[in-house]
């Protein structure tokens, strides 16, 4: 008899609630192994940077700060959609009870604005609107609003705020020895190293720098 009302019927709601609930945990492992990679990373580019400061290559000190940067804004994110998956998976647990109660799903301005959150997310993006889609079948989500859908990639403005972190990855990671540098050698920290400067300018501000840390 299930079986017939299955076919007859589509899934019944705990049905849909356990494979929806089956890919939130599906996708939260996804993304703690990416996290835990992007750990290993960052330990790796934190000694590679230490290294370039001492040799006084406050270039390539700086471009190795972003990719820290970037890589822990990357992990941050990764974390916070871990946890709107276990809100929306803790909302749905609600959703069947109040089935029990009215025998159908109920709109949630909750699980909508947690689901337009994580669309956001590349990784993600594929999986949450094909799962919005079935959800607003479901009567649980209204239709997905076009400017949610239409911001899924807003590298941009990581890269805006990785550029305004660097001085402070650096200067932490070197024990506010490249600020010093910096200070001393003009407007360093506010500014990428010109790759037209002057040889011999450059030169000096690598003499200058290597005197500072290995003091």
């Amino acid at each position: 008899m299930k079986s017939i009302n299955r076919w007859v019927y589509g899934p019944t709601p705990e049905e849909k609630v356990r494979a929806w609930q089956q890919k939130l945990r599906q996708e939260e492992r996804q993304l703690e192994r990416e996290a835990l990679n992007l750990d290993r990373q960052t330990q790796k580019s934190r000694s590679e940077l230490k290294i370039l400061a001492k040799k006084g290559d406050v270039k390539s000190a700086r471009i190795l700060a972003r990719e820290v940067v970037r890589a822990n804004k990357q992990k941050d994110r990764l974390m916070s959609s871990q946890a709107r998956m276990k809100s929306i998976q803790m909302q749905l647990q609600h959703q069947l009870s109040m089935v029990k109660v009215t025998g159908a799903f109920q709109k949630s301005t909750e699980i909508m604005k947690t689901t337009n959150q994580l669309i956001k997310l590349p990784q993600l993006n594929a999986t949450m609107r094909e799962m919005s889609m079935e959800m607003m079948k479901s009567g649980i989500m209204e239709e997905m609003m076009e400017e949610t859908l239409d911001s899924v990639n807003d590298d941009e403005e990581l890269e805006q705020e990785a550029d305004e972190e660097v001085d402070k990855v650096l200067f932490e990671l070197t024990d506010g020895k490249l600020g010093q540098a910096g200070r001393v050698g003009g407007a360093l920290p506010a500014q990428k190293v010109d790759e037209d400067e002057d040889e011999a300018e450059s030169e000096r501000m690598r003499k200058e720098m290597a005197e500072l840390l290995s003091s």
